[in-house]
């Protein structure tokens, strides 16, 4: 269900918006994914597309598209959970990136499922089900907008939006099949949504195709004077394709790259870079130090107050209807001082200097979107450290004001699909994306979810 064949097919006449809507509710109404938290009520959302009537689609290029957002972005008319329903409250008004979706004539089906207040790259840690992977259903979905992804990848939805602060716009797609796009901060507004790290969060969004995702960033984009994160440069981001030619491509060093004893995963990297060299030429080998000891800082620094800030209040009032583990991280923050967070602050400086240094010499790193996999019940039985090696070549992204692309290139036998993700320097979402699609174009690819996922050994 892409954007682009969606619109083509309702101006050659061959499709409607009301087939796609009941479409989308017979879909979600017989698959059991647990990726839904709330779902509008389908005769209103028929209403709604009713009233669309004949457009003109370059003045709506998102005419009668349907989608998703995870459910801590706001929606009036559903309640906002953040994954936890004792947080619920009802918005009084669409989230910035909804609104101007809207407005571009898509039509909102409902809001997903997410690893609680958005801390976790799993999927698991909700207390409305677990989103499990949709090619196994043994595995994980990746998280925190585990809904999201799942949502797009079942083909319930065109699109969906989620949020990225350590890597949950991206691990989720490298899973199940997708690309996830995280933009540049502060080029999608983040007015009205349950901030994780405001200073670091990132709408993001989950889609077939890199064009079909570089659509709807486009739409969605630009500045937001009620959003004290949005930068004045997002009005200047250009969503078009880059002249690909001469490109750098930068990969880290052998002795970098962590695959935490997933052979089969090592390999899935070694098959794919060879064929992104013959796309691009000699691969350019970089020092991934900088990058690796940012990603160390996201929870291992006085980030992880940012979230406390946030939630800690809710957390100590209402102990018993938050996930332990996600209480024990976002209590964790309370260890650290000012002192703390200003040295911090200060390593993080010298960091972005020195990733500055690497990036210069080359026009993208590639890196895994994640090492490994992992099944749900190893997940359960050590929470926090599977979740911690998920986030190695995610977490220093936001921290370093990077714009990524995840795109799916390979599959593992058991299922879940592998990729990589290519990251470039903040407004470059347009240029990376387009590297993105040359490699997923020289690749395996993934294989779209089936009516059944692989079912797991124990079913």
């Amino acid at each position: 269900m892409e954007v682009m064949e969606l619109l083509d097919a309702y101006e050659a006449g061959e499709r409607t918006p009301e087939d796609l809507v009941q479409d989308a509710f017979d879909r979600i109404e017989t698959d059991d994914t647990n990726a839904w938290i709330a779902t509008r009520d389908r005769a209103d959302v028929l209403a709604e597309v009713a009233e669309l009537g004949d457009v003109d689609l370059a003045e709506n290029p998102l005419y009668g598209i349907p989608f998703a957002v995870k459910d801590n972005i706001d929606y009036t008319g559903l309640p906002t959970t953040a994954g936890c329903p004792a947080y619920a409250y009802e918005p009084a008004a669409h989230a910035t990136v909804v609104d101007r979706l809207i407005d571009a004539g898509a039509i909102l089906i409902g809001k997903t499922n997410m690893d609680q207040f958005a801390t976790g790259l799993v999927g698991t840690r909700s207390p409305y089900g677990e989103c499990r992977n949709v090619h196994n259903d043994a595995y994980i979905s990746g998280g925190s907008s585990s809904g999201s992804a799942v949502a797009v990848a079942r083909e319930h939805v065109a699109f969906a939006l989620g949020t990225d602060t350590a890597g949950s716009g991206r691990i989720p797609a490298a899973f199940n099949g997708l690309v996830g796009l995280k933009p540049t901060r502060g080029v999608l507004s983040t007015r009205g949504v349950v901030p994780a790290c405001a200073d670091l969060d990132c709408v993001s969004i989950f889609a077939w195709t890199t064009d079909d995702a570089l659509r709807v960033e486009g739409v969605a984009a630009g500045f937001d004077s009620d959003d004290p994160y949005s930068r004045r440069s997002a009005d200047d981001l250009e969503p078009s394709k880059t002249e690909l030619s001469s490109i750098t491509i930068g990969v880290p060093t052998t002795d970098e790259l962590e695959f935490f004893g997933d052979e089969e995963a090592a390999q899935l990297f070694d098959d794919t870079i060879e064929e992104v060299e013959l796309r691009f030429g000699e691969l350019t080998t970089v020092d991934f130090t900088p990058f690796r000891k940012t990603a160390e800082l996201l929870y291992g620094g006085p980030w992880v107050a940012d979230r406390l800030s946030a939630v800690g209040e809710f957390i100590e009032a209402h102990p018993d209807e938050v996930n332990p583990t996600v209480a024990d991280i976002i209590r964790g923050g309370d260890a650290y001082s000012a002192v703390d967070t200003f040295e911090a602050f200060d390593q993080l400086k010298t960091l972005r200097r020195e990733a500055e240094q690497v990036l210069a010499g080359i026009d993208a790193l590639v890196v895994p979107t994640a090492g490994t996999t992992y099944t749900i019940d190893a997940v359960q039985s050590n929470p926090v450290e599977l979740n911690s090696n998920l986030g190695y070549y995610t977490n220093f992204v936001n921290l370093l004001d990077l714009s990524a692309v995840a795109v799916p290139t390979r599959s593992f036998e058991d299922g879940p699909s592998f990729g990589v993700t290519v990251v470039g320097e903040a407004f470059e979402d347009a240029r990376i994306a387009s590297i993105g699609a040359a490699i997923r174009s020289e690749t395996a690819g993934s294989t779209r979810a089936t009516a059944e996922p692989i079912p797991s050994s124990s079913n």
